[in-house]
């Protein structure tokens, strides 16, 4: 009996942690996520998620054969295929990501950062298709952005291009996860925006929906449904965030020249109440012969998951073309 072939795309954040199945023309089998619980051991996550990928790949198994895997995570190194200090996920500082993956699967495995892997499955499957020039940038735990010049993944001579997250805001500012002080992350982010919407808590006396909510209940789905209900320190959050935002990656256009920004994860899905401010800054801080020709847009892939897609397109580009460096088989070490 013949089988179809998929690849697995992997997409490992801070919070959750989203896989699913892919066929060559981007179509998803099955998608899935699980809790990340980034504060437990490594072992512990690999146990669970190799144990959910299992379940999920068993009802599809009898028509398609697994042919790779690809995985989406902070800080991965494309080129060996580990994972280096990521700031959000307490596993060490030089993990062999591409090696457990491999040894749990017995396939290829690709690695890339996660927010290289959303500019993949931008690219391949949402709106940048056509498009040479542009970015993804990533808002959720941490904050990423995934560039792609002359249609090829910027990684720069490290692997690592691409950190707009780690890039400064303030440097007396807010303690990062990274260790360093006023990174763009520590503000952009979904805890960014509780950290934003507490400060103002505390220096107005105005009435809040949140008032009575501690810090450590709040989240940035709280800040967001108060700021649908028109909570005026919760709207002020978002303005605040997309203003610190639009300055960022006016700073990156001006580097770039990219045709178009998306911005992509859970703090993106607020819609407008961060596009808006972020629009205005950006358009308020590019340089002025730039000024209304970058566009800032959502990714074009709905409720599908880019970084999954993504690192699906990259281990199954490099299962028809070259083996990347990192790019690990069954038979190398």
């Amino acid at each position: 009996m013949s089988t179809a072939p998929v690849v697995l795309g992997i997409d490992i954040g801070g919070t959750t942690t989203t896989f699913g199945f892919v066929a060559p023309d981007g179509t998803c089998l099955a998608e899935t996520e699980l809790p990340t619980r980034a504060s437990e051991p490594l072992s512990l996550f690999m146990e669970r998620l190799t144990e959910r990928i299992r379940d999920a790949f068993a009802p599809i198994s009898v028509g398609h054969d697994l042919k790779g895997i690809g995985i989406g995570a902070p800080n991965a190194d494309y080129r060996t295929g580990k994972l280096v200090n990521p700031p959000n996920l307490k596993w060490g500082s030089n993990v062999d990501l591409a090696g457990l993956f491999r040894r749990a699967f017995g396939v290829p495995v690709a690695v890339t950062n996660d927010a290289n892997a959303a500019a993949l499955g931008e690219m391949a499957y949402g709106a940048a298709r056509g498009m040479e020039h542009f970015m993804v940038v990533t808002l959720g735990t941490g904050v990423g952005s995934g560039i792609v010049v002359n249609g090829e993944v910027l990684y720069g001579a490290d692997g690592f291009a691409g950190e707009l997250g780690h890039t400064v805001v303030d440097p007396d500012g807010r303690v990062c996860g990274c260790g360093n002080r006023g990174c763009l992350e520590a503000y952009a982010s979904a805890g960014g925006l509780c950290r934003t919407f507490f400060s103002l808590l505390a220096n107005h006396d105005g009435d809040s929906s949140l008032r009575a909510v501690p810090f450590s209940g709040l989240s940035a789905r709280l800040v967001y449904e108060a700021a649908r209900q028109g909570d005026r320190l919760a709207c002020a959050a978002f303005e605040e965030t997309g203003r610190i935002l639009g300055i960022k990656l006016a700073d990156a256009a001006a580097l770039l020249s990219p045709e178009a920004i998306f911005l992509h994860g859970g703090l993106a899905a607020a819609g407008n109440l961060i596009f808006d401010p972020a629009r205005r800054s950006l358009e308020k801080h590019l340089p002025g012969m730039s000024r209304q020709r970058v566009k800032l847009l959502p990714s074009g892939l709905g409720n599908r998951s880019a970084a999954v897609l993504g690192a699906a397109a990259l281990v199954q580009r490099h299962l028809e073309k070259e083996q990347p460096p990192g790019f690990t088989t069954p038979s190398t070490r």
